[in-house]
């Protein structure tokens, strides 16, 4: 009964029992709720006699979930995940679900709950961040992800006034995109799947998949270019770009991670979270270091793509 409810977008459960039975109603709370608090409440029978009776609360378990830097407080309960319901949510919801039509695995926001949270499929698995290397077959895998989430949107029709919380907007766009295609948010378990929609908003193909490129290939600073490189050409392989793509990427690349340093510095500078405490944390040196890194070796990776 705990894990229906938690899976049905509840938060809390009112028992009913006899007050003789107060042991047993406590006794729930060890299948995975927490005690909320008691009280008693007399009932007077249909034949004058007075029954009393205990009301139990329980509330569901939250567990505080890693991750999320700009999403603000995430949890799970049950097979659920709970995040703040921002302006843009219905306009993301309906992306998704329209993604899901197209065939993408997406987890599934089934509505608001009474915290105002959104309610989202959990989808269990670790982060790609979080593991061994990829191959280049698994990095040819996740760019085709990239590349059949970006045919799907080519469908989608937006409402002209949807609201949408998109931080880096390119000149031109014109293609619902996530915008933080991530390592930091892609799941590897049974099910390969990108998580964390809130930012999805107007891009561009090459703005988005410049992002993912180099997220996934080129994101350490300290590393070997060269060896990057093939990495990158297996990412770029797995999306099956074109020529005009390939040759546009390199630059792109090293704009787009510019730009996500200029957006830390600049909130830092305005104090607007929750970039500017991520400035603190080293992100904003590290997005300064690999903007650097991404234009210092343009020519390596336009060696790598366009042989």
């Amino acid at each position: 009964m705990i894990e229906a409810a938690r899976n049905a977008g509840a938060t809390r459960i009112v028992f009913q029992t006899d007050e003789r039975n107060r042991r047993s109603a406590r006794a729930i709370a060890k299948l995975g709720a927490l005690p909320r608090g008691t009280r008693l409440e007399k009932i007077i029978r249909p034949d004058g006699s007075v029954r009393t009776s205990l009301l139990f609360e329980l509330a569901l378990d939250e567990i505080p979930l890693a991750g999320g830097n700009a999403s603000g407080a995430v949890v799970r309960i049950g097979d659920t995940v709970r995040k703040p319901w921002t302006a843009s949510t219905p306009s993301v919801a309906d992306f998704v679900r329209s993604l899901r039509e197209s065939g993408i695995d997406v987890p599934r926001i089934h509505g608001r709950d009474e915290q105002s949270r959104q309610i989202i499929e959990y989808v269990e698995g670790p982060l790609a961040m979080g593991r061994d290397p990829f191959t280049h077959a698994e990095l040819q895998r996740v760019g085709a992800m990239v590349r059949a989430i970006h045919d799907a949107s080519a469908s989608y029709a937006p409402p002209v006034d949807a609201p949408w919380e998109t931080l880096l907007e390119p000149p031109d766009a014109r293609l619902i995109c996530h915008n933080d295609l991530a390592p930091w948010n892609l799941l590897t378990g049974e099910r390969w799947v990108f998580i964390d929609w809130d930012g999805a908003g107007p891009s561009t193909r090459l703005w988005d998949l410049a992002y993912a490129a180099q997220t996934f290939t080129l994101n350490a600073a300290d590393r070997d270019p060269h060896e990057a490189a093939r990495d990158l050409a297996a990412f770029v392989d797995g999306y099956r770009a074109d020529e005009a793509i390939r040759a546009a990427l390199p630059h792109t690349m090293h704009r787009r991670a510019a730009a996500m340093y200029r957006l830390l510095r600049t909130s830092h500078e305005a104090s607007r979270e929750p970039w500017a405490s991520m400035y603190v944390a080293g992100h904003g040196e590290h997005w300064k270091r690999v903007a650097e890194y991404v234009e210092q070796h343009e020519g390596v990776w336009a060696a790598a793509l366009l042989p």
